[in-house]
């Protein structure tokens, strides 16, 4: 996720690796929080991979700073984690809200359309944090008042993210 977060910021405007890490921080460091012990090394792959550019410029005291940008090869690769994300990428809400930062940078809305496809059919799937006998237990089942609460609040935010899928999927196919 943080290659992609990368490219997907980077697809927006260059960037030097400070404004960049700080971007990425406010998209998912409160969950999973971005070292530079991550980041430098990932950026320098996606450089040697052809992905990014970097070129100093002046900096506000002394020393350069080193800006980033995104090449053609990796505009081409952002698109295709776009169009295709894995699983986890769909099924973990973290990573899907990354996915979904970038998601605009797809042009085809038929490709948008079907990533929030994948999202809405995980979502419709019956779950729960807790089981008993293999089957999932709700709210309304467990004496348990944190448990109810934890239930509760994650049937509240699925029946918001899927009736937002639903209307979003729906815009998306009116012709534009």
């Amino acid at each position: 996720m943080l290659e992609l977060s990368i490219l997907g910021f980077l697809a927006e405007e260059p960037l030097h690796g400070y404004e960049l890490k700080a971007r990425i921080k406010a998209l998912s460091g409160h969950v999973r929080p971005v070292s530079d012990g991550a980041l430098y090394p990932a950026i320098t792959r996606l450089i040697k991979a052809g992905k990014l550019d970097e070129h100093a410029e002046p900096g506000a005291s002394a020393a350069p700073r080193r800006i980033l940008s995104l090449t053609d090869k990796g505009r081409e690769d952002l698109l295709e984690r776009l169009r295709h994300p894995k699983p986890v990428e769909i099924t973990d809400q973290v990573r899907f809200n990354t996915v979904l930062s970038f998601l605009r940078h797809l042009p085809d809305r038929r490709e948008q359309a079907e990533v929030l496809h994948r999202r809405l059919e995980f979502l419709t799937a019956p779950t729960s944090f807790f089981y008993e006998d293999g089957r999932p237990v709700r709210a309304e089942e467990t004496d348990d008042l944190f448990r109810q609460g934890m239930l509760r609040v994650a049937r509240a935010t699925g029946e918001a993210e899927r009736a937002w899928l639903t209307e979003a999927i729906a815009a998306l196919d009116q012709p534009s």
